[in-house]
């Protein structure tokens, strides 16, 4: 939405850690034909993914959102050594007209193919992408305290509640939260929409111990150390959140804080609770993040 905040969203969003980036590249090295001309980023939001596939000559991040490629742009200006090497361009993920057929060597996607339809995603991306081309499309879940695991069932309550005046949980933008939530399992199999394009399908889940029943999880590699204070202001950066203030006006009047800063104090006091000391917006917590990835290489 053109109200939203995209220079908030792009200071407080958790970043990726380089390992993730290391993973995705040895899967596009895995056979000894990978081209390293192209990379496209799909939803690409603010190029926080965009910036780091530094491994190839030319990188497209692409976005519906004209405030997402303004701010992407923005930051681009900043950083003269990458002229050239990075572009952004607005259109839908699924329409992808401004490449040629067989011109890119690595598809991704970062916290967005949740929102995509993969009845068009697939064909489109099998389109663009050259022999032993690969697309890897990733997305994170609700964070979690790794001090404080008693905490995931209130930040459940609230991220999945359905009482529309104390939980962001009715104005999630759906079926893409819930898809997001399920760790992409939904995603549909490459060669179910276009049989014999794709091999090597796999899912990954660096989901730890959160989350057990998904099949051989590994350890997680999205966390990051930030303050109390930090953290209200991720909290802010939520869609849902957006759309809630949307519906409810009136909110931020109330005495305890609109209903981002009542969960955030919740959290605190819980933290203060179980340390049995006082915790200050300044003090730092460690948070994490499970994280699923979809990939598959053009055959």
């Amino acid at each position: 939405k053109s109200s939203f905040d995209s220079a908030i969203y792009a200071t407080f969003r958790p970043t990726y850690p380089r390992s993730l980036f290391d993973f995705v590249f040895r899967y596009h090295e895995r056979n000894n034909s990978a081209r390293w001309n192209r990379a496209v980023d799909l939803g690409c939001g603010t190029g926080q993914a965009t910036v780091e596939l530094t491994p190839f000559k030319r990188v497209t991040g692409v976005d519906a959102s004209s405030n997402m490629i303004k701010v992407a742009q923005g930051t681009l200006k900043n950083t003269p050594t990458s002229t050239g090497q990075y572009e952004y361009i607005q259109a839908s993920a699924e329409n992808l007209t401004f490449l040629e057929d067989s011109s890119v060597d690595l598809v991704i996607s970062a916290q967005a193919c949740h929102w995509f339809d993969w009845n068009k995603i697939w064909p489109e991306v099998a389109r663009v992408l050259r022999k032993n081309g690969s697309a890897v499309f990733w997305g994170y879940s609700q964070f979690r305290f790794a001090r404080y695991p008693s905490l995931t069932q209130r930040i459940n309550a609230y991220v999945e509640g359905t009482d529309p005046l104390n939980t962001v949980g009715p104005y999630w933008e759906q079926p893409g939260r819930s898809i997001l939530d399920n760790h992409l399992v939904e995603v549909p199999d490459a060669n179910e929409i276009v049989p014999g394009a794709f091999s090597d399908f796999e899912r990954v889940f660096f989901t730890g111990d959160y989350h057990p029943s998904l099949p051989s999880p590994r350890s997680v590699i999205m966390r990051k150390k930030m303050t109390w204070d930090d953290l209200l202001s991720y909290l802010n950066t939520w869609s849902a959140l957006h759309t809630f203030r949307q519906h409810n006006l009136s909110d931020g009047e109330n005495p305890h804080g609109d209903v981002a800063v009542r969960f955030w104090k919740d959290l605190k006091e819980s933290a203060e609770r179980e340390d049995g000391r006082a915790v200050e917006g300044h003090d730092e917590v460690d948070i994490e993040w499970p994280v699923a990835v979809v990939m598959a290489k053009r055959a």
